[in-house]
């Protein structure tokens, strides 16, 4: 039985990404870029959570592709990062509440772009209508370009692939 721990650590090591004392400088910026646009992926869901307008603009280039047609209805458009803020802020304010959960991030950098692909979850909820619960499961895309200031989104898609509850919660803005 020890013989079968050891193998399998050893096997856990083999298999760890990053070599802790001694990975290319190169290896290390990847990791590192990798890192960062996931943390921003996941940085917009809580700032969102929190309806803190200001931190999620600041995730995003001046503008944006966006894609929620699976969602909304409304074809794909490219549109002011201001915009897109704003009407996030007006439907998700005052007695509305949202959690936003995203796992299984793939990442793919090409220089100075970089995609980040999720599948994700939102719960919202607001009284006044019978069921106070939405939720919705989904993929996500989230698009990133590198300037002299780090990584902005410049292009976000969300792809519904289930949606349970109340929709009037969805499409009401909150009081």
């Amino acid at each position: 039985m020890n013989a079968l721990k050891n193998a399998t650590f050893a096997a856990g090591i083999a298999l760890a990404p990053v070599d802790a004392g001694g990975a290319e400088p190169s290896r290390q910026m990847a990791y590192a870029d990798e890192r960062a646009v996931i943390r921003i992926a996941d940085a917009i869901d809580r700032a969102v959570d929190a309806q803190d307008w200001k931190l999620a603009r600041s995730y995003f280039a001046d503008s944006v592709s966006v894609d929620f047609s699976s969602l909304s209805g409304q074809p794909p458009a490219t549109i002011a990062s201001d915009d897109l803020i704003g009407t996030w802020a007006a439907n998700l304010r005052g007695s509305k509440t949202s959690l936003h959960l995203r796992t299984n991030h793939q990442v793919v950098i090409d220089g100075d772009r970089a995609t980040v692909s999720s599948n994700g979850y939102a719960w919202n909820r607001m009284e006044g209508n019978g069921d106070p619960l939405w939720e919705v499961w989904g993929t996500y895309e989230h698009r990133l370009g590198r300037s002299g200031v780090g990584w902005t989104v410049d292009g976000f898609t969300f792809r519904m692939t289930h949606e349970r509850g109340n929709p009037w919660v969805k499409t009401t803005p909150g009081q």
